[in-house]
């Protein structure tokens, strides 16, 4: 886990969707971001919080 990196709950992760396609997200602790392969699109998590808006998310190549 990277440095200042909160722990996730696993239960919390399964409940998780894309808010744009609704799919599945993959957890990407290293970057500390949840990853939309549907949307192209990794959601940032901030202190143990997903942000889950569009705004906010990192577009993927």
């Amino acid at each position: 886990m990277s440095d200042g990196a909160v722990p996730i709950d696993r239960r919390m992760l399964e409940a998780l969707v894309c808010p744009l396609t609704h799919a599945p997200l993959s957890y990407d602790a290293d970057r500390q971001e949840l990853v939309s392969k549907a949307a192209h699109l990794a959601y940032p998590i901030r202190g143990g919080i997903p942000i889950m808006l569009e705004s906010e998310a990192r577009a993927l190549e």
